[in-house]
């Protein structure tokens, strides 16, 4: 038996005011996109905004449906309208916040392991990573430099 250490960095900003004016401009563009959210169920909405190369933003939100569990994460919703909308367009960061009248998330939210994954795989295609920004209502933003960061034993098309 062997066992094996797994690091994980990540860069934690106390505030908006810590952020590079870039990384600025993406979190209040993903909390901009929370305003088209539909999350009458579980009145928890998201939204995602990503930065491509060529400097254009994609921004995303939430929906749900009735029927579980047909309604999409923001953070899906953003890379696959990215990835139609500007094919060949390397996706450089995505932004993730969220908001709910349920109480005040004053902690940073990370991408479930669904949109983990998504992500990864697109940041596997273009073989470039994609800088992942996230945080609750208000708080700390969490950065990490990569997806893989966010899976670190992570499952690729260099398996099939």
């Amino acid at each position: 038996m062997k066992k094996i250490k797994v690091d994980t960095n990540a860069v934690v900003y106390e505030n908006l005011d810590e952020l590079s004016k870039e990384d600025s401009i993406l979190i209040q563009k993903a909390t901009e996109a929370i305003q088209s959210s539909y999350a009458p169920y579980s009145n928890f909405k998201v939204g995602a905004c990503i930065l491509l190369e060529n400097g254009e933003y994609v921004l995303a939100s939430n929906q749900e449906n009735a029927a579980y569990p047909s309604g999409m994460c923001a953070e899906r919703v953003a890379i696959w309208k990215a990835s139609t909308s500007f094919p060949g367009i390397k996706m450089v960061k995505i932004a993730i916040t969220v908001s709910t009248n349920l109480k005040k998330v004053d902690k940073p939210v990370g991408p479930c392991g669904a949109c983990r994954q998504s992500m990864l795989e697109f940041e596997t295609k273009q073989q470039n990573p994609i800088e992942v920004l996230f945080m609750g209502e208000v708080g700390k933003i969490i950065k990490v430099q990569s997806v893989v960061s966010l899976l670190p034993f992570s499952f690729d098309n260099s398996y099939l």
